[in-house]
């Protein structure tokens, strides 16, 4: 870790306290718009967790980019994007048990 990234979040810890600077920001001047928010976020995190479609064992990124968009989740998504964002979360969904 870099030192110009520990001081900012020390910076960040002092002036908007632990929820500031433990909390993702996405900045307005990026060049692109976040397509996922908290709640689409929680709401493919749901889907990827539930049953999988009839005739399948388990969900597949390229399924779940599909169902996201037939559910109106977002108007559009990649198996990239939604690859990234399942890897936050703690469970593995590729294995049979998670503990």
């Amino acid at each position: 870790m870099r030192f110009d990234t520990v001081a900012k979040a020390r910076q960040l810890l002092v002036e908007e306290g632990l929820d500031g600077a433990l909390t993702r920001k996405h900045s307005p001047a990026s060049a692109r718009r976040r397509i996922f928010d908290g709640a689409a976020e929680a709401k493919l995190i749901a889907l990827a967790c539930s049953a999988p479609p009839s005739g399948r064992t388990r969900w597949t990124l390229e399924l779940l980019e599909e169902a996201v968009v037939e559910l109106k989740i977002v108007d559009r998504a990649s198996d990239n994007t939604i690859g990234r964002i399942l890897k936050k979360t703690r469970s593995s969904l590729t294995c049979e048990s998670n503990g």
